[in-house]
C-alpha cells in the first residue's frame, strides 16, 4: 500500500516499498516439500533473536535446534538438514525472509578468509511473515471471546487524554491515544475471531450437535453480559468523546503527533496518521452520517447472533427429542446404500435421497436479436419465453397442421370505403380547380394537396432539350396540369403560404375523357 506526500512522490507504510507480488513470494517457504523443517529453522532464529544475538551462523542455528529438539519431539535433526542451503534459499532474492551478509571476523586462517562465513538475520517484513505464519499456527477456537471488562478502561482513558490535553501534558496525550487505539482494535479483531468462530459451530452442529449443546449456556451468557456491558457505558463513552473534542481535536493531534518516535516517517505524515486514528476512535462511539456508530453496530450482531443461538438450541432440542437427527439419518442412508446388491443400485438410492438428477439445460433466441449487445452476460441479458412441454418433457412444441386463412372482411370494407372516400374527395377538388382555375384565388387544403400532386408528376416527366428546360405534364382522370416556360413565372396562393414557381407558368385543362364529356354537356 502506497500513499502520496506533499510533493506527490510515492511513499511506503512500511520500511521497504515491495509490492504485492514480492509480499506474497514471501510466503513460498510454506509451499516448499519439507515447509514444516523450514518453520523449525525460522522457530530457531527466533529463538535467537530474542537473547538479542540479531546475527546468527549455522552453528549457532543448529545449536537452537538442539535446544528445541529437547522439548518438542517433532522438531528435526540439525545433521540431516542441509542448514546452510536452507538458509540460503530463505535469504534469495525471491524471498527475502533473511538477509545474509559475509562475517569476515570469524575466519581463524586465510582458507577461512577465502571461504567467508556468512551470517544470517531476519528482515523487516520476513519477520513479520514469520509471525503471520506463528499466528495462523497458533490460532485456537477456544480464545474467541468477547471483552465486555474493557470498557471501563477506555472510559478512564478517554478522561485521562481529555485532562492531559488540557493540561498541555504531551507525553501523556501520545500514551493514551496509543493505548486507546491499540485496545479497540484488539477488541475489533476479538468480536470479528469471535462471530466468525460462532458461525463455524453453528455450520457444524449437524454433524457435532454434543459440541454445541456442551457450550450453549457459556455463550449465552458471554453474549448477554457483553451486550449489557456495552448498552451500559456507550452514552457514557460517547460524552467522553464529547469532552476530549472540547479541549481542541487539532491540538490533540499535534501534540500526539509531536511525541510519535518513528524516525522514518515525516511530521505531516505523522500527524495525518494520527487523524485517521482518532476518527476511527470517534466512530466507534459517536453516531456517524450513516445513522449508527460501530458500538451500536457491534450490540445488534451480538443480540441478532444471540436470536441464532437461540434458535438454532430449540432446533437441536427438538430433532435430540424426536429421536431422529440428521446424523441418525445419514447413518442409516449410509448404511442402505453399503448394504445395496451393486454400485448401480447404490448411486440411485443416494441419487433420490439427495434428489441428483441430471440437468436439463434449455435454451432460445430472442425475437429481435440486434437489441441485445453480444458482450451481454446472461446475467445482464433479458429473458427469454420458454414452452411449457420444453421445460417439463424436454421436447419443443409441435408446429401442427397449417392454419385457415383469415379473411378479415369487414376491416377490407372499411379500407375500401375510406379510399373512395378519399377518390371522391380528390375529384371533388380536381373539379373544382377546373372549373375556377388556379390563379386569382386562395385554394384550400384540397386543391392544394391535388395540385402538389400533379405538379410532382410534371417536375418528375420534365426533359432537357439542348440545354433548356421544357414543359412537363402531369394528368389524373379530370384534369392536366402543365408547366410551360415563362421569363415571368408564376405564383400560387394556398391556406398555409404561397407557392412560386420561377421560370414556369402553371396551365390546366381537362383530361381527355372529362373534356369529351364537357363537349357533349355544351349547349
Amino acid at each position: 500500500m502506497l500513499q502520496r506526500d506533499d510533493s506527490g512522490t510515492a511513499e511506503s507504510f512500511d520500511l521497504d516499498s515491495l509490492t504485492v507480488g514480492d509480499r506474497l513470494r514471501l510466503f513460498n517457504f510454506t509451499q516448499r516439500d519439507n515447509h514444516v523443517a523450514y518453520l523449525w529453522v525460522l522457530r530457531a532464529m527466533n529463538v535467537l533473536r530474542a537473547v538479542h544475538q540479531v546475527q546468527v551462523h549455522t552453528d549457532d542455528v543448529a545449536k537452537a535446534l538442539s535446544e528445541l529438539a529437547a522439548a518438542h519431539d517433532e522438531v528435526p535433526s540439525a545433521t540431516d538438514l542441509n542448514l546452510r542451503a536452507m538458509l540460503d534459499n530463505l535469504a534469495a532474492e525471491d524471498e527475502q525472509v533473511l538477509y545474509k551478509v559475509e562475517d569476515a571476523t570469524r575466519c581463524g586462517n586465510l582458507a577461512a578468509y577465502r571461504n567467508r562465513q556468512s551470517v544470517y538475520q531476519f528482515t523487516e517484513i520476513g519477520y513479520r511473515v514469520y509471525c503471520a505464519v506463528e499466528e495462523v499456527i497458533g490460532s485456537r477456537v477456544q480464545d474467541a471471546n468477547l471483552s465486555r471488562l474493557v470498557f471501563a478502561d477506555i472510559l478512564a482513558d478517554f478522561k485521562a487524554l481529555a485532562t492531559a490535553n488540557r493540561q498541555g501534558d504531551q507525553d501523556e496525550v501520545y500514551r493514551k491515544l496509543t493505548r486507546l487505539d491499540s485496545v479497540l482494535e484488539d477488541m475489533t479483531q476479538r468480536a470479528a475471531r469471535f462471530y466468525l468462530t460462532l458461525n463455524d459451530v453453528v455450520r457444524t452442529t449437524d454433524i457435532s450437535p454434543e459440541t454445541f449443546l456442551r457450550y450453549k449456556h457459556g455463550l449465552l451468557a458471554h453474549m448477554s453480559e457483553f451486550t449489557a456491558e456495552l448498552e451500559r457505558y456507550a452514552p457514557r463513552l460517547a460524552e467522553a468523546v464529547h469532552e476530549v473534542e472540547d479541549t481542541g481535536v487539532e491540538t490533540l493531534l499535534e501534540r500526539a503527533a509531536a511525541a510519535d518516535e518513528r524516525p522514518m516517517m515525516r511530521p505531516a505524515v505523522r500527524l495525518e496518521d494520527w487523524r485517521r486514528r482518532w476518527m476511527g476512535l470517534r466512530q466507534w462511539f459517536l453516531v456517524d452520517g450513516t445513522g449508527g456508530s460501530r458500538a451500536d453496530q457491534l450490540q445488534g450482531a451480538t443480540r441478532t447472533a444471540i436470536s441464532g443461538v437461540i434458535a438454532l438450541l430449540r432446533q437441536v432440542t427438538e430433532s435430540r427429542r424426536g429421536g431422529v437427527s440428521r446424523t441418525t439419518q445419514l447413518r442409516h442412508l449410509a448404511a442402505w446404500a453399503a448394504a445395496a446388491p451393486d454400485e448401480q443400485a447404490a448411486n440411485a438410492l443416494v441419487a433420490a435421497a439427495f434428489d441428483l438428477r441430471s440437468v436439463r439445460h434449455l435454451s432460445g433466441a430472442h425475437d429481435d436479436d440486434d437489441q441485445i449487445s453480444p458482450r451481454s452476460t446472461w446475467w445482464e441479458a433479458p429473458g427469454v419465453e420458454i414452452s411449457v412441454s420444453l421445460f417439463k418433457h424436454g421436447k419443443r412444441p409441435a408446429q401442427g397442421g397449417p392454419q385457415p386463412v383469415r379473411k378479415s372482411r369487414g376491416a377490407h370494407a372499411r379500407l375500401r370505403e375510406a379510399q373512395l372516400a378519399e377518390r371522391a374527395a380528390e375529384r371533388s377538388a380536381a373539379e373544382t380547380l377546373l372549373e375556377h382555375g388556379p390563379h386569382d384565388r386562395v385554394l384550400n387544403h384540397a386543391e392544394t394537396r391535388a395540385v402538389l400532386k400533379l405538379l410532382t408528376r410534371a417536375l418528375e416527366a420534365r426533359t432537357v432539350v439542348a440545354g433548356r428546360l421544357r414543359s412537363g405534364t402531369g394528368s389524373s382522370d379530370v384534369l392536366t396540369l402543365r408547366l410551360v416556360p415563362s421569363e415571368r413565372g408564376s405564383r400560387l396562393r394556398t391556406e398555409t403560404g404561397t407557392l412560386h414557381l420561377p421560370g414556369f407558368a402553371l396551365e390546366i385543362k381537362p383530361h381527355g375523357a372529362m373534356r369529351r364529356r364537357l363537349g357533349s354537356e355544351a349547349p
